[in-house]
């Protein structure tokens, strides 16, 4: 599995990046303008810290609008992935920029129809929205499991499963168990993954237990 940073933050994407475990980086219009920089600008620095897909969203509405708006990001940096949302026009888009030889990410998919549209559509990701879907108490992964299901189906459908608004590791963890390719992540769930109550214990007591010993491993 593929993690994707959900965040618009240069100085936290640069940290992140150092771990290697960040794959890409998938950006929107609140995101950008919560980090209170130039758009353009903080994509293009983005795309310089990762060399994996890098997201960045139309704000036009129709087919004329994203398609321009969509060639223009392009040429920001080879790593960008225009994003567009989920609707007709939207996927119009998608088929005409994927047959441009850009890559696209379908963004605020909530049904399994939707998610076949995107794939008939050549849409290089689909981003389900697990969060919003749970927040009206549907279970969002259930949605996942439907489109791993229909996807295995079609060897021909080529487009990778997106896991998006996810709130936390357990999110993680059920779209892996499912199959998605890849999960998008803010940097506060990257770090819950390897943050375990039992496993500070476990170190403190290891270092309570050796500083009894009175030994060190390199002396100074």
């Amino acid at each position: 599995m593929k993690f994707f940073i959900d965040t618009a933050d240069v100085n936290e994407i640069r940290s992140l990046v150092q771990t290697g475990f960040v794959d890409g980086v998938t950006t929107n219009p609140t995101l950008v303008a919560q980090s209170g920089r130039p758009f353009e600008e903080t994509i293009a620095e983005i795309c310089d810290l990762v060399p994996g897909p890098v997201s960045a969203e139309v704000t036009a509405t129709n087919l004329e609008g994203m398609l321009a708006e969509g060639r223009h990001l392009a040429k920001i940096a080879p790593n960008v992935v225009i994003k567009v949302p989920l609707t007709f026009d939207g996927l119009q888009a998608c088929r005409v920029l994927t047959q441009e030889g850009t890559e696209v990410n379908v963004t605020l998919c909530f049904s399994a129809a939707q998610a076949i549209l995107c794939a008939k559509a050549g849409a290089t990701f689909v981003s389900p929205f697990i969060g919003r879907l749970d927040d009206l108490s549907e279970k969002g992964m259930d949605l996942i499991e439907e489109i791993v299901d229909i996807y295995h189906n079609y060897p021909e459908f080529s487009t990778q499963i997106l896991a998006a608004s996810i709130r936390s590791p357990l999110h993680v963890v059920e779209a892996a168990r499912l199959g998605a390719d890849i999960v998008t992540i803010p940097p506060k769930v990257l770090r819950q993954l390897y943050d375990h109550p039992l496993t500070d214990k476990g170190v403190a007591t290891f270092l309570a237990d050796w500083e009894k010993t009175g030994q060190k491993i390199l002396e100074n």
